[in-house]
């Protein structure tokens, strides 16, 4: 499947503001079965950004605004192509806690494994693991899709309950929050069961036939635990869902302050509005220009067999001289 997206961002300033500086996380990473064909950023006032990428496989471009100005508008198109990924078991065989502790000694995943500022254990979360009997049983795959459904049934999706800096108690206490909230709150319970777990943001196909509960025209977040013989696997606290051919990845992290789409700051005394608008729009074909580049990237193999890398795709190209 293609998608194309287009994420437009505004900062609206009450009065005029000075050297701006802003870091973005909006191009979707090319991984697995996902692939980013082409990019293309646009910002107003002009500028040129920058890019690099983090020890975490997540591209930031980051640019200054020196002038003054009342308004900072940012809008990052993406065309993607994911494609299905394999149904995952319904459980694992019964020695995979051990072969879990096994991995998580012997590989680097400490980071996945202990609080982080937005995903930590309080007396709330305890109640809840209680609650859902959240306690090492059956198998770590067993037992993280009963979470997911668990948190599901257990939690209202409501905007405006929580906020972008809110601890996991807002939404515990409340028993209602956003993806965001459900994210935390899963991956603070499966850290405690000392399963790696990390945050995604990124972007969710809407289809009328699914019934989301997640908001359209939003970015969305979910979980990614490591489960062995799978590796990282993503779950959807949110929706009810694992992650698969609607679920776009742009970051991950230990959480959501790890992977924001914007953050920045500026020099002047002005109140900020923010106002967001994401369209994903799912499509059976590429245009012409950008199919006969994907055919040509497919068919380059250098003399060993091995492919030479991806063509310059528009936008890519660009990215690809920023990142020198």
């Amino acid at each position: 499947m293609y998608y194309r997206i287009r994420h437009l961002t505004r900062f609206h300033y009450s009065a005029p503001v000075t050297e701006s500086l802003m870091e973005i996380r909006m191009l979707p990473r090319t991984e697995g079965p996902q692939s980013c064909l082409s990019f293309e950023l646009s910002i107003t006032p002009r500028t040129q950004p920058q890019a690099y990428r983090d020890y975490l496989g997540n591209t930031i471009h980051h640019f200054s605004i020196p002038g003054a100005h009342k308004q900072l508008q940012i809008i990052a198109e993406s065309l993607m192509e994911v494609k299905p990924q394999p149904a995952i078991p319904s459980f694992l065989a019964p020695e995979a806690w051990e072969d879990l502790d096994q991995a998580a000694a012997n590989d680097d995943f400490w980071e996945m494994l202990i609080p982080s500022s937005f995903a930590r254990p309080t007396p709330l979360l305890l109640e809840l693991m209680r609650e859902l009997d959240a306690v090492r049983r059956d198998d770590p795959l067993a037992l993280t899709l009963e979470l997911n459904s668990r948190l599901y049934e257990a939690f209202e999706y409501e905007p405006h309950v929580t906020h972008v800096d809110s601890p996991i108690d807002d939404a515990l206490s409340h028993r209602k929050g956003v993806c965001q909230d459900f994210a935390h709150i899963m991956i603070a319970i499966l850290r405690q069961l000392r399963i790696p777990a990390r945050y995604v943001s990124g972007y969710l196909h809407h289809r009328k036939q699914d019934h989301d509960r997640s908001s359209d025209g939003a970015t969305h977040a979910w979980v990614e635990a490591w489960l062995p013989s799978l590796g990282w696997v993503g779950f959807d606290p949110t929706n009810n869902l694992v992650a698969g051919e609607r679920h776009i990845r742009v970051a991950v992290g230990r959480d959501y302050p790890d992977v924001p789409p914007t953050r920045g700051v500026f020099k002047g005394q002005a109140d900020t509005r923010l106002s967001v608008g994401v369209g994903v729009s799912a499509c059976d074909t590429l245009p012409a220009g950008i199919a006969e580049l994907v055919m040509e990237r497919e068919e380059t193999f250098s003399e060993d067999g091995a492919a030479a890398g991806p063509a310059m795709l528009p936008g890519f190209a660009q990215q690809e001289q920023q990142q020198q």
